[in-house]
């Protein structure tokens, strides 16, 4: 089947040259000027490929591919340099926020986990250090009454979670969790303990959803049901939560 691209026809040549001797073969293709035609004016230049280009083009996708690999330390690192100075998110203007988004939606693209519910990666203990949560947060309560850091344990042969406060109050929850696909689960929380010793059972509307986004052996970026974004870092691999 012909396509056309004008009225007129236009009919390419195909010229083997004779190259000098100090010089390798090359292969041209000319397309003739054709006054008639409405086809662009760069369509009618001289087209040449050596061997040498043809041997570039075939190794070409090798940078390609470890680039990415490259790409995704940078991205990491570049988060982390924009998170650093933001107190978990507490400090966080709206521009600051939306620039962590930004970097956070780049590394989701290259996610190297695409099931992250199914991977071991996942268990363990992670400290979160960032989010946009104010619940979380505490932004409402003086600095001194805020928790210091958090902590999210995960276990996904269990399908248990447990998040953690530290000093001044130290409080915790545990809850349940139900697999909706391969990246996201129903959580249903069951008990809160006050101070890490009093528990008290969590109402039944303690639920919500977490959609984990991106997930490697140091880093976790997850997506609450509410907007919210978390990033956390992997401290202890080995951590078991309370059945």
């Amino acid at each position: 089947m012909a396509m056309a691209l004008s009225s007129s026809t236009i009919t390419p040549t195909l010229k083997l040259s004779p190259p000098p001797k100090s010089q390798p073969a090359r292969l041209l293709l000319r397309i003739p000027s054709n006054t008639n035609s409405t086809a662009p004016t760069s369509i009618n230049k001289l087209l040449t490929v050596a061997p040498s280009d043809k041997w570039r083009l075939r190794i070409s996708f090798f940078p390609a591919f470890l680039k990415k690999g490259k790409d995704v330390g940078a991205l990491k690192e570049e988060l982390l340099e924009a998170i650093a100075p933001l107190d978990r998110g507490a400090e966080a203007t709206p521009e600051d926020q939306e620039m962590v988004d930004q970097i956070s939606r780049k590394l989701e693209a290259v996610n190297p986990m695409k099931e992250p519910l199914k991977s071991d990666l996942l268990n363990g203990k992670w400290e979160l250090i960032y989010t946009t949560s104010t619940s979380i947060l505490q932004t409402e309560r003086p600095k001194l009454l805020r928790s210091r850091t958090n902590y999210q344990g995960i276990n996904v042969d269990t399908l248990r979670a447990q998040n953690m406060e530290s000093w001044p109050f130290f409080n915790q929850v545990t809850a349940n969790l139900k697999p909706l696909n391969t990246t996201k689960v129903a959580v249903q929380f069951d008990t809160f303990k006050i101070l890490g010793l009093i528990p008290i059972k969590a109402p039944g509307r303690a639920r919500g959803e977490l959609e984990i986004t991106y997930l490697d052996e140091e880093l976790r970026i997850s997506r609450g049901d509410k907007g919210n974004l978390f990033i956390l870092k992997m401290i202890d691999p080995s951590y078991r939560v309370p059945v």
